[in-house]
């Protein structure tokens, strides 16, 4: 499994990126059942479209070809986790 996480945004604008794949790993089916997580519609689902801090982070998680676009606040505990460990920084 390809995991792919871009950030962009923010206060500098600068985007980051970063992939991992999983596949042969020993926690492959733990990174597996996170990634199933983050692919579903978080918080932002409730929340209006314009409801974004300013200079925030939005973030597009691709696994295996299938995409989610969500934006600060409104992650789900499973993305920001999984984004955490791809981008290897907190989220």
């Amino acid at each position: 499994m390809r995991i792919h996480v871009v950030r962009t945004g923010g206060f500098a604008g600068i985007e980051r990126q970063a992939e991992v794949d999983t596949s042969g790993r020993p926690d492959e089916e733990e990174w597996r059942a996170l990634a199933q997580l983050a692919l579903r519609p978080g918080p932002a689902a409730e929340g209006r479209p314009g409801d974004r801090v300013r200079d925030g982070f939005s973030y597009r998680i691709t696994v295996d070809g299938r995409t989610v676009s969500v934006h600060e606040p409104h992650l789900s505990g499973a993305q920001r986790q999984l984004i955490s460990k791809v981008l290897k920084e907190g989220a």
